[in-house]
């Protein structure tokens, strides 16, 4: 159980970490710093966006919940 927890656990950070990089920029940042931040949208948030943005917070609860089930599961040991 541990074994799959943990090895749930790395595949969740790796495609948190991708989910993370592609989204898109709020200006005001490092990037905007360089040029970055010019560009503006003209429309709202996109489908692409909204799906994107519920993704990243179900692999992010999927994360969570297996940090704190592999905490559980290590302190009873």
């Amino acid at each position: 159980m541990t074994t799959t927890l943990s090895i749930l656990t790395m595949a969740s950070s790796l495609l948190l970490i991708v989910l993370i990089l592609l989204h898109k920029g709020k200006g005001g940042g490092l990037s905007s710093m360089f040029g970055g931040g010019m560009t503006s949208s003209l429309s709202g948030s996109s489908v692409v966006e909204k799906n994107l943005n519920r993704i990243t917070i179900l692999v992010g609860s999927i994360w969570t919940i297996c940090i704190v089930a592999l905490g559980i599961l290590l302190k009873a040991v």
